[in-house]
């Protein structure tokens, strides 16, 4: 029997290419209907030394023959990166609108979870900022992460 988080799964994996690719490390039962809070984690493929954990909720199979809208999950996440490692940053998009380092479907076709980067040169920080993009109306459903950049001091 093909479970809903396997055909949700197998229509990213066809739908989507991710930036980066998602280890499941936890997973929530938040009621019997079958819905979870899924964890992920997954390192910034272009800094070294930065692990991501991102949160959604996912819908069960009971919740979705009840309420309908089969192949949709809601806009909502949450984010946190720390530095695992010493951080080395390779070639990275400077610009305030960052670069996408991550990408998985929430929907069949419409909806996304997408996580930015935006390096604030600065303030020497990383900021992640893990957020709803869907092809029609915008969301504003967002979460964000910081890792400052210290130089250690002699």
């Amino acid at each position: 029997m093909i479970t809903t988080a396997r055909l949700t799964a197998l229509f990213s994996a066809f739908f989507l290419a991710t930036a980066s690719s998602a280890d499941q490390v936890g997973n929530v039962d938040v009621d019997w209907l079958g819905n979870d809070i899924v964890i992920e984690a997954f390192s910034d493929p272009q800094v070294d030394g930065v692990t991501c954990h991102v949160s959604y909720f996912e819908r069960g199979l009971i919740d979705r023959l009840k309420k309908g809208n089969w192949f949709e999950d809601p806009s909502n996440s949450a984010i946190s990166c720390r530095q695992t490692g010493p951080i080395v940053i390779g070639d990275i998009d400077r610009s305030d609108e960052g670069e996408s380092i991550f990408s998985e479907r929430r929907s069949i076709i419409w909806k996304s979870l997408s996580v930015k980067r935006i390096f604030d040169e600065a303030n020497r920080t990383l900021i992640y900022v893990a957020h709803a993009r869907e092809v029609q109306d915008g969301s504003a459903k967002m979460a964000i992460s910081t890792i400052p950049l210290y130089e250690p001091s002699n």
